[in-house]
């Protein structure tokens, strides 16, 4: 059997963003595992338009929807702003439709509550878009899991959190890849 291909999704745009470093902390755990091809996908490398201002025929929109059709599952890297996901990240989501349909999808969060208003939100929008959310969720605090908001030093006990997260995206991608 070939092996699952996930994404693990930046979720946030910004200068000086620490989404990059939680999100190559995650692929390194992941690739430790070899049971899928797990690759960083940063939706800041596709330019993508507001949804709806142009015909949608953009390079970058199709590059999107090139990508998330040979993705499997995903791992979304949230941040928490104003109790919500970024704007950047719900711009991507509303930039495709079908491409994230009966796929899997865990969340790793961020924020002063460990990003977890973002996540509850985010798993509306998935349900929304036939991606199956599972349920375990690590959340990682602004407080004790950043120095100084901005360099990412994860405490210990988040890593049984992710690869539990990652048994369950496997095991889900791979049971709705049948339906695809």
């Amino acid at each position: 059997m070939t092996k699952l291909n996930i994404g693990i999704i930046l979720g946030s745009t910004r200068q000086g963003r620490v989404s990059p470093q939680v999100g190559e902390w995650v692929k390194g755990i992941a690739d430790k595992r070899g049971d899928a091809n797990y690759e960083i996908v940063d939706i800041a490398d596709f330019n993508l338009p507001f949804v709806f201002t142009t015909a949608g025929d953009d390079p970058g929109i199709k590059a999107w929807s090139e990508k998330l059709t040979n993705l499997d599952g995903f791992v979304f890297i949230v941040a928490e702003y104003n109790h919500s996901i970024t704007g950047a990240l719900k711009n991507a989501l509303d930039s495709a439709r079908d491409e994230w349909n009966n796929k899997a999808a865990g969340i790793v969060s961020y924020g002063s509550t460990g990003g977890a208003r973002a996540a509850e939100h985010l798993r509306g929008i998935l349900g929304e878009l036939l991606v199956a959310d599972v349920r375990v969720h690590p959340t990682l605090s602004l407080f004790t899991d950043f120095e100084n908001g901005s360099v990412f030093k994860p405490a210990e006990l988040h890593l049984k959190n992710v690869n539990v997260m990652l048994d369950q995206v496997i095991a889900w991608s791979g049971a709705l890849k049948t339906l695809r």
